[in-house]
């Protein structure tokens, strides 16, 4: 089951994104988006009443009036890794990330991995930001033509810790 995280989760997201990372980091990161405000909206998926998978996706800032998310991370129990999960959580984050109004999403992450949900380096080209020219910087856009001219996003301070 997936559904939206509740406070109650936090210590289990914690230990999940510890574990699907195998260090501390992302979980931290995770940690200071809640804290400063910065995430948007975060999906857990829960099986046998235990949390085993994450997804956060926290707001950018642009030169523009739209809103842009970045997803970061997203993690799964390493037991359940490779059996769908991810990417159960990333399709349903998409979901969600479009109910909210998002006109697209970034995501710095595994150039094997997310071009399946729909992100490419490609549409990441006009995009001016910290991460821009890296393999790793891939971008979706969930409305047409909002990558097509150039913009320049801010990601939130938890980001550069």
């Amino acid at each position: 089951m997936i559904r939206y995280a509740r406070a109650a989760d936090h210590a289990a997201i914690r230990a999940v994104t510890s574990a699907a990372f195998g260090r501390p980091d992302e979980a931290d990161l995770v940690e200071r988006l809640r804290a400063d405000g910065d995430a948007v909206f975060e999906l857990v998926c829960e099986r046998d009443g235990a949390v085993c998978g994450h997804i956060l996706f926290s707001r950018l800032w642009a030169n523009r009036p739209d809103l842009y998310l970045a997803l970061a991370p997203v993690s799964v129990t390493p037991a359940l890794q490779r059996s769908g999960v991810g990417g159960d959580l990333v399709r349903a984050g998409l979901v969600t990330a479009r109910e909210f109004g998002a006109h697209g999403v970034l995501v710095l992450g595994h150039p094997d991995y997310y071009p399946r949900f729909g992100f490419s380096v490609e549409a990441a080209r006009t995009i001016s930001s910290p991460f821009s020219g890296s393999p790793a910087f891939m971008a979706l856009a969930l409305e047409d033509g909002v990558f097509e001219t150039p913009l320049t996003v801010g990601y939130p301070d938890a980001f550069d810790a």
